[in-house]
């Protein structure tokens, strides 16, 4: 199982990424819950956003109303939206699935720097 997670880049304040985590290997994101965490310079990792396999959203408060997580079946892939970005939204967000197996999988992180 892989999850390759994509997307990460430098913004300024108020402009929007997409990062997109694809899953490989013997995983399917329709039976998982996919989860994006992030990690700040100096600080846990939080969670960020999960959809779980019935299809229900939640998200941390900070990111509540600028974030969509979704996916697509046919590219196995789990999707976050970040729109009008903030310079505390800056940290290595990572993908995670977990399986209802028990199996918990993660992806190398992709960069997220916004500027003021």
């Amino acid at each position: 199982v892989q999850l390759q997670a994509s997307g990460g880049g430098l913004v300024q304040a108020g402009e929007s990424l997409r990062l997109s985590c694809a899953a490989s290997g013997s995983i399917s994101i329709i039976s998982v819950t996919g989860n994006w965490y992030r990690q700040a310079p100096g600080k846990q990792r939080e969670l960020v956003a999960s959809i779980s396999f019935g299809g229900i959203r939640n998200y941390t408060d900070a990111v509540k109303g600028r974030f969509t997580i979704s996916r697509e079946y046919a590219k196995n892939t789990v999707y976050l939206q970040m729109n009008t970005l903030k310079p505390e939204d800056t940290a290595v967000y990572y993908c995670n699935a977990k399986t209802l197996g028990g199996g918990n999988y993660w992806g190398k992180g992709t960069l997220v720097t916004v500027s003021s």
